[in-house]
C-alpha cells in the first residue's frame, strides 16, 4: 500500500511545483559590467529603476560585473565609484525564454556595459539633461531621459475626474486630467510594489511657467499608497482651462488650501533626497 502511494505523492509534488513555476513571472539573467574609460572593470555601486527584488548589495565584483535576474522591460541604470563621475544608461531586457533552439526554450543571457569617466574636479559633476520638446516636460534625470508631452498626448491619455473645494473662491471645482502617477510610470519611477525603503525619500518638483514651484512627496502620488489624487488637469467643470490656469494645472485633492495647485504647469521633475 505504501509503495503504491509514494509515486502518486511524488508525482503530485512535481506537478504542483511545475504549476507554481509556470505562474511566476519570467526573468532574464542580466550581467551589467562597469568599466573605466579604457574598458577595465571597476568596483562600483549600481542602482536600477525600477528596482529589482534582491536582498544583496548592488555592487559589482572585482571584474566590474554584477549579474541579476531581471523581469523583461526597460531599466534606468545608475553607477557610481570613487574617483569617477556618476554614469547612467538605459537598458532594455528581453524575455530570456523568447528564443528557441531545437524546438526547446533556451534561456538567453544579456550583457550590458557602462563606462565611467574619471572625476577631474573635487565636486560632483552632472551633465545637463538632454533637451526635449513638449508642452509638459517630465524628468527623473540622471536616472531617465526626460519625456515631453504635448497637449494632444495628454488629451488622448486615460483621464479621471475629481471635485475639490477652492477655499479662495468658496466654490467646488471639478477637474479632469491624467494621474501624475501614470506620467511618472513612463520614466520608471518606483511606484506600486517598488515604493518602499529608499524610494520613499523621493519627491517631485512641479513648476509653472511663471516660476511658481511646489513639492510633493512621491508617496502622495501613488494611489495605492495614499488616498488622495494628484492630477495633471486640462479641463475644469467640463471646459478647457483658460489662459490664466492652463493648458495644464497640477491638482492635489487632499490639500485643505490649494497652494500646491500649480497653474500653467510646464515641468515635473522627480528627485531623490539621498
Amino acid at each position: 500500500m505504501i509503495s503504491r502511494k509514494v509515486p502518486i505523492i511524488v508525482a503530485s509534488v512535481i506537478l504542483i511545483s511545475s504549476l507554481l513555476a509556470a505562474q511566476q513571472e519570467p526573468t532574464t539573467p542580466v550581467t551589467i559590467r562597469v568599466t573605466d574609460p579604457s574598458g577595465l572593470g571597476i568596483q562600483a555601486q549600481v542602482r536600477l529603476i525600477p528596482a529589482p527584488d534582491v536582498a544583496r548589495r548592488m555592487e559589482t565584483d572585482e571584474t566590474g560585473q554584477i549579474t541579476l535576474d531581471l523581469k523583461p522591460g526597460g531599466y534606468a541604470v545608475f553607477a557610481c565609484a570613487s574617483a569617477f563621475k556618476a554614469g547612467t544608461a538605459h537598458i532594455d531586457v528581453t524575455d530570456a525564454n523568447a528564443a528557441h533552439s531545437g524546438g526547446q526554450a533556451a534561456r538567453v543571457a544579456q550583457t550590458f556595459s557602462l563606462a565611467l569617466q574619471i572625476q577631474t574636479s573635487s565636486g560632483p559633476e552632472v551633465a545637463p539633461p538632454p533637451a526635449v520638446e513638449g508642452d509638459l516636460i517630465v524628468s527623473a534625470y540622471p536616472f531617465h531621459t526626460p519625456l515631453g508631452f504635448s497637449a494632444a498626448n495628454l488629451r488622448a491619455a486615460p483621464h479621471i475626474s475629481v471635485t475639490i473645494h477652492n477655499s479662495h473662491t468658496n466654490a467646488d471645482e471639478t477637474y479632469s486630467g491624467v494621474r501624475l502617477a501614470d506620467l511618472l510610470a513612463k520614466i520608471g519611477a518606483p511606484l506600486g510594489s517598488e515604493l518602499r525603503g529608499k524610494a520613499l525619500a523621493a519627491y517631485i518638483v512641479a513648476s509653472g511657467s511663471d516660476g511658481y514651484k511646489a513639492v510633493i512627496a512621491l508617496g502622495e502620488v501613488d494611489p495605492g499608497y495614499h488616498p488622495g489624487e494628484v492630477l495633471v488637469a486640462d479641463t475644469m467643470d467640463g471646459k478647457a482651462l483658460d489662459a490664466h490656469s492652463g493648458p495644464f494645472k497640477l491638482v492635489v485633492t487632499e490639500d485643505k488650501r490649494p497652494a500646491r495647485s500649480v497653474r500653467n504647469l510646464v515641468s515635473i521633475e522627480l528627485k531623490s533626497a539621498q
